[in-house]
């Protein structure tokens, strides 16, 4: 009889999380949860969630009848994930911690913990797949687009390695999310009604200005300058505002503003009142840091995605392989492109890769 593989999941203590587990234990793989400390700061006005969320993690796992472990990563969290964001942020950029987290806690720390802990392969509540590709070498993983087009989590995925996504499940990929609420049900899992958790992946439901307050303090007020050159109001910190926003500007009166730049070293934020400012609009992207999941694509034609649920855009990419930075095209104008935030690469329903926006 061939020997049950071993599949440790990464329980958060919501539904997806918890289906994810039932639905392994369903198809006849060794199950082991996993609650992932991250986080457990209270902030001002907010206490931290983690407590309640290992208790819901542990419940699930209980019913389900599997062993139960907590792996402790905050100390590791702290510097990949949140020193990362403050440090971003500081440089006037909008960066993307849940990308950071996935590359470096779930699809790293975890992974290489879990492995050297007994497991054969990891798994998660995001909504993706993955496929293997066999050549003589090795197992190759691809992540490809979930079913479900509005739950499609694999914008914050694209930074995974290949050898990663061979050893990687992802089963909510093939369903929606009403599909997964009902299975929940089903199972009848004690997160069955839970909500989902919005915000920041560790802070819950502070806002990031209040977050960045927090951790950086209070910062050096400066002007806002508009599309003639003219001071139109003051700013509380050119950190707090990211290209294409329009809430959170105190600047009276009349048509809204949006930003359209940043000028750190002068501590100025740009705005417009012109939704078309050219300056909001644009078709050729610059990206560093590019990782590429199975190595550099066939053609140069893509599909690109600029924020998560964004539509898609066809375009044309070309590398500078020494840099390790690329080029895109794109077949249309997009609004509010963002140093910092990601872009990602596709084909079809694969993911090529993607890099960050400079």
């Amino acid at each position: 009889m061939q020997k049950r593989q071993k599949v440790f999941v990464g329980l958060s203590g919501g539904v997806d999380s918890s289906v994810t587990a039932a639905l392994l234990l369903e198809q006849g793989y060794d199950v082991t949860g996993v609650y992932m400390k991250n986080w457990s700061k209270d902030l001002p006005g907010m206490d931290c969630p983690w407590k309640q969320d290992y208790q819901d993690a542990k419940r699930v796992a209980v019913q389900l009848g599997i062993p139960f472990k907590m792996y402790d990563f905050e100390k590791q969290y702290r510097s990949k994930v949140v020193d990362y964001m403050l440090e971003e942020y500081r440089a006037g950029r909008t960066p993307n911690p849940d990308i950071m987290c996935n590359q470096e806690i779930k699809f790293k720390l975890f992974f290489e913990t879990a492995i050297a802990d007994g497991a054969d392969l990891v798994a998660t509540g995001h909504y993706a797949k993955t496929r293997n590709i066999h050549n003589s070498s090795n197992r190759n993983g691809q992540l490809l687009k979930a079913k479900d087009d509005n739950k499609d989590q694999t914008y914050f995925l694209y930074r995974i390695r290949e050898e990663v996504l061979s050893r990687t499940l992802f089963p909510l990929g093939e369903y929606t999310k009403p599909q997964v609420r009902k299975l929940a049900e089903k199972f009848k899992l004690v997160t069955a009604s839970k909500k989902e958790s919005m915000g920041i992946c560790f802070v819950g439901k502070v806002g990031i200005k209040d977050f960045l307050l927090h951790e950086l303090g209070p910062q050096q007020t400066g002007e806002v300058i508009d599309e003639n050159g003219k001071v139109v109001g003051q700013h509380d910190g050119a950190i707090f505002y990211t290209i294409g926003q329009r809430h959170g500007l105190d600047v009276g009166g009349g048509l809204p503003y949006y930003v359209t730049g940043k000028d750190m070293q002068k501590n100025q934020v740009f705005v417009t009142t012109d939704l078309n400012d050219s300056s909001l609009w644009k078709a050729d992207i610059r990206v560093q840091d590019v990782h590429l999941i199975n190595g550099q694509p066939k053609s140069s034609d893509i599909e690109v995605r600029t924020r998560h649920r964004a539509p898609l855009v066809k375009g044309r990419i070309s590398f500078q392989k020494e840099d390790n930075k690329a080029s895109v095209k794109l077949d249309k104008d997009i609004r509010a492109l963002t140093p910092g935030q990601s872009v990602v690469f596709y084909h079809g329903s694969t993911v090529v890769g993607g890099g960050i926006i400079y």
